[in-house]
C-alpha cells in the first residue's frame, strides 16, 4: 500500500472564536464573535492578511490572542490554532511590531534589536558575539547603518518602528503580527515603510497579520483584505487574491487603477461596518 502524505496543519486557524470581556458579569462586553478562518502554508513566501474594521471592533483582541498575551487568554468559546495546536501563551514562532513605539530607552539600536536574541540565546544557541553580528546586520536591513549606538531618544519615529521591526524579524518567528505599526508616521515615511515592509517580508517568508486603519495600505500590502463588522467583530467579507503592485507604494497616490480599487474597497467597507440600526445620511 502506497504511504499517504502527512496532512499538514495550517499556519492558522480559528473555529468559531469569540472573547466577551467580564463574560458572566453585568459588565460583560463581547468584544469578538463567531470568527472563523484558515491560513494555510505557503512554501518560500508565506501570505499576507490586513485587516480593517471600525473602532472597537475586536481586531486588536484578535492579534494578542493570537500573540497568547495571558492578558487576553482564554477564549470564551471555540477554538484558535497554531500549527495545529491551540494558542496557550507566547512563543517563539510569534512576534508582535505594536502601533507605540516599543524600543527600551536604556538601550542602543543594536541593544535593542538584541533584546530578543538574548533573551532566548541558550535555545537558539548563540554566542555574545552571534547576537552582535546579528543585531548590526539587522540594523543594516532596516536601513539603520551607522545608527546603532545612538538611543531612541536620538531617532526619529520611523527610525524607531525600524527598530521594533528588526528586534521582531531577527528571531524569524513564523507569524508576524502588526497593530497599526505605521499609524503614528508622518505619509512619506509611512510609504518608505510599506516599502521596507514587503521587502523583509518576502526575506523571512513568514505569514503576516497586520492591522490598520488606512484602506490604500491594505489594499496595497494585502493578499487577503478582512473588513471587520462593528462589535461584537467578526470578519463580515474577505477580499482575496489582491495583487501586489511592483511600484513603488507611491502607486497609492497616483495610480488611476489602484483609486479606483480603493474607491471601491470603500464603499464596501462603509456598508458592512455601519453599526446595526444606524441609519442612513
Amino acid at each position: 500500500m502506497a504511504e499517504q502524505p502527512a496532512v499538514v496543519p495550517p499556519v492558522v486557524a480559528a473555529r468559531d472564536v469569540s472573547k466577551v470581556w467580564d463574560a458572566g458579569t453585568p459588565a460583560a462586553r463581547p468584544a469578538l464573535r463567531d470568527v472563523n478562518f484558515r491560513v494555510d502554508n505557503l512554501p518560500e513566501r508565506g501570505e499576507f492578511i490586513t485587516i480593517v474594521g471600525p473602532s472597537g471592533c475586536g481586531k486588536s483582541t484578535l492579534l494578542c490572542l493570537l500573540a497568547g498575551f495571558e492578558t487576553h487568554l482564554p477564549l470564551t468559546t471555540g477554538e484558535l490554532l497554531v500549527n495545529g495546536q491551540p494558542v496557550s501563551g507566547p512563543g517563539l514562532d510569534r512576534g508582535m511590531i505594536f502601533q507605540k513605539y516599543s524600543s527600551f530607552p536604556h538601550l542602543t539600536v543594536w541593544q535593542n534589536i538584541a533584546f530578543g536574541l538574548n533573551l532566548h540565546r541558550a535555545r537558539l544557541k548563540l554566542s555574545s558575539r552571534d547576537v552582535r553580528e546579528l543585531a548590526y546586520q539587522w540594523a543594516a536591513k532596516v536601513h539603520l547603518t551607522g545608527s546603532e549606538l545612538l538611543y531612541p531618544s536620538e531617532l526619529s519615529g520611523g527610525m524607531q518602528q525600524r527598530v521594533a521591526i528588526a528586534r521582531t524579524l531577527a528571531l524569524k518567528p513564523r507569524i508576524i503580527l502588526m497593530d497599526e505599526p505605521f499609524s503614528a508616521l508622518d505619509e512619506p515615511t509611512r510609504l518608505a515603510m510599506q516599502d521596507l515592509l514587503v521587502e523583509l517580508w518576502r526575506e523571512v517568508e513568514a505569514t503576516v497579520f497586520m492591522v490598520t486603519h488606512s484602506l490604500e495600505e491594505a489594499i496595497y500590502l494585502g493578499d487577503r483584505l478582512w473588513i471587520f463588522s462593528a462589535a461584537p467583530g467578526t470578519i463580515a467579507r474577505q477580499l482575496n487574491d489582491i495583487p501586489l503592485p511592483l511600484e513603488p507604494a507611491a502607486v497609492q497616490q497616483s495610480r488611476p487603477e489602484f483609486e479606483a480599487v480603493a474607491r471601491e474597497v470603500g464603499e464596501l467597507f462603509r456598508t458592512l461596518t455601519r453599526a446595526p440600526g444606524r441609519a442612513d445620511g
